[in-house]
């Protein structure tokens, strides 16, 4: 039964992956959030990154890989996961009302010139949305990783990536993915 199951559950995810693969606009968007990126990082700037459960995971993922290497050796990168910070998050949350979890951090850190990426399977997170609004408005370049559907940070986000599927665990391991992509292209402007 097992085997059954992990059979069914890889077959779901080579299709997305192929979706993911086949999909021109997706990495024409994935190329210019990496070269934004890049271009904050050579001038300064820094990466702030959020979500919530698997996608606070997936953030604190992608900031691991700038500050540290993702393949190459090169100098270290500033990237922020928002979601690692338990005593803001709390106090936020407590004093202000969870929705304002992210939005109140980025305030405080964002800048003009740098990159907030905020990681939301539905796309609907309220503390998603307003974090990128409030980075928005102060000037900072915003991205957002999401599943498939019609959602509330198509709107709001200066570049959606759209993972290939409904599903929450195929949207999870597909932005891992592009995650991966997006390192990688990063990585290469910076290497030896």
């Amino acid at each position: 039964m097992a085997d059954n199951l992990l059979s069914r559950r890889a077959s779901e995810h080579i299709e997305a992956a192929k979706k993911l693969q086949s999909d021109s606009a997706l990495h024409s968007s994935v190329e210019k959030l990496a070269a934004k990126i890049t271009h904050s990082f050579k001038n300064g700037g820094k990466l702030l990154v959020f979500g919530n459960g698997g996608s606070a995971a997936d953030a604190q993922h992608m900031a691991a890989e700038f500050v540290g290497r993702y393949i190459k050796e090169r100098r270290a990168l500033p990237a922020i996961a928002l979601s690692v910070n338990t005593s803001a998050l709390t106090a936020i949350g407590n004093d202000y009302g969870y929705e304002h979890t992210f939005a109140r951090q980025v305030e405080a850190l964002a800048a003009k010139g740098d990159v907030v990426v905020g990681i939301s399977t539905s796309g609907n997170s309220p503390n998603v949305v307003l974090a990128i609004n409030a980075a928005r408005a102060r000037g900072a370049f915003t991205a957002a990783l999401v599943g498939a559907k019609a959602c509330k940070l198509d709107g709001a986000a200066d570049i959606v990536l759209k993972a290939p599927s409904d599903v929450t665990p195929r949207i999870q391991e597909m932005h891992i993915l592009l995650i991966h992509a997006i390192c990688e292209m990063v990585e290469n402007e910076f290497s030896n």
